[in-house]
């Protein structure tokens, strides 16, 4: 009876996330292409210069740094569609969820010199950041901020999935880059212009001392003289559980 109730769970939980009646199939309609065709700005901050220019359009403007991307992922994942070169079959215990990914316009504004505010903000549903790959950070909640333990089940093995308008996004470590520039690299920004690097610091000491927000004061790759930052956990929030700066805006 509990795993019947537990399967059961999963499922009602993976409907209301999304709206789409049916399983990606190869009749589904999806976009291939995972290059927007970018650029990053000479004068955009040094971390910005670590961001995939064939995935992310990097400018700014004033006091902003401006990120535009269209948000699908340069990796493989089941929720390509099968008709897509990039499509692969669902890991062993992978419960897709029914949407595909599908390209999309994202524009986020962030501070070109973030600092810390006089109190942490709540993060909002939706998109609370940019991985360097252009693919959206979204925070530790499910729909209506509910917890997430239901939907982990329909994360691809790069832990992403696509949202009801086919928006694909990570709630955890996008292992897709950090497998490839190793644990303590950046993998992205949060609105309030602090970065987001994985679960490792650069001496490969994993950090001790996170707040609330999920980040600390320490020395990065980019940043040898110290600045806040998050990191990616395997608890909650995983990314980030609040905006320890002042958060820009999306679109």
């Amino acid at each position: 009876m509990r795993t019947h109730l537990s399967l059961f769970s999963a499922a009602v939980v993976l409907a209301l996330a999304c709206s789409s009646p049916a399983t990606p199939t190869a009749t589904s309609t999806t976009t291939t292409s995972t290059s927007t065709s970018g650029s990053i700005a000479a004068n955009a901050p040094a971390m910005y210069q670590r961001f995939l220019s064939s995935a992310v359009t990097i400018t700014v403007e004033g006091t902003n740094v401006v990120l535009k991307s269209s948000t699908v992922p340069d990796h493989k994942s089941p929720y390509w569609g099968t008709t897509s070169a990039l499509y692969e079959a669902p890991h062993a215990g992978m419960v897709p969820n029914p949407n595909l990914i599908v390209s999309q316009s994202l524009t986020l504004r962030v501070p070109s010199s973030p600092a810390i505010a006089s109190a942490s903000s709540d993060t909002p549903l939706g998109p609370i950041g940019m991985a360097i790959n252009g693919v959206p950070l979204f925070n530790q909640y499910a729909a209506g901020r509910s917890p997430l333990n239901g939907e982990i089940i329909s994360f691809d093995r790069y832990n992403g999935h696509p949202q009801q308008s086919g928006q694909y996004h990570y709630h955890f470590e996008p292992v897709w880059l950090t497998s490839g520039n190793g644990p303590s690299s950046l993998i992205g920004v949060l609105l309030d212009g602090f970065p987001v690097y994985g679960p490792k610091d650069p001496d490969g000491s994993t950090p001790s001392n996170l707040d609330s927000c999920n980040g600390h004061v320490h020395a990065t790759t980019d940043v040898p003289a110290g600045i806040y930052h998050y990191h990616a956990t395997t608890a909650v929030p995983y990314l980030s559980g609040c905006y320890k700066g002042t958060a820009g805006s999306v679109g």
